[in-house]
């Protein structure tokens, strides 16, 4: 079963990740949650051995990503994520970064896709990730899904 006990990733926010204002600019925090996407695909077994052999991987098709609170060079932050539904072709995932402290410092909500490398299509996830998926899928139940989850862009007007 994939571990869910510990961050997928664990990392120091890097000088080069820092923009004008002094604090990680945005892409750096798409950059670490692309990262974080690689860790869940090998947590689930398709790691780069099995991409090779398969000729299968995962596309992201959708991304929200929302910034919560600034993170600063040399800060130490880690991501873990929730497996929110799944079918047989796609992952609906939340992954949440955050500072030693335990603070939210940013979420991506994605949807993740299966996908067959020789075709280049979308694909059912192989019977050895299924297991993986719904093993996880079962240890996230009765976790709460998190108030960010599904929610759109939009200015409100009173």
């Amino acid at each position: 079963m994939p571990q869910i006990d510990r961050p997928l990733l664990e990392s120091k926010v890097q000088s080069d990740w820092i923009d004008y204002n002094g604090h990680m600019y945005d892409a750096a925090y798409a950059h670490v949650f692309s990262l974080a996407v690689d860790r869940f695909m090998t947590a689930i077994g398709i790691d780069s051995d099995f991409r090779d052999k398969q000729h299968y991987t995962i596309y992201t098709l959708e991304t929200h990503l929302r910034y919560l609170k600034e993170a600063y060079a040399g800060q130490e932050i880690n991501v873990t994520v929730q497996v929110l539904d799944y079918d047989k072709k796609r992952l609906h995932v939340f992954f949440v970064m955050e500072n030693k402290e335990g603070e939210r410092l940013a979420t991506s909500e994605q949807m993740l896709m299966g996908i067959n490398m020789k075709e280049r299509r979308s694909a059912p996830f192989p019977d050895t990730i299924v297991k993986s998926i719904i093993d996880l899928a079962k240890a996230h139940e009765g976790t709460s899904i998190p108030d960010e989850a599904g929610q759109t862009i939009g200015i409100r007007r009173t």
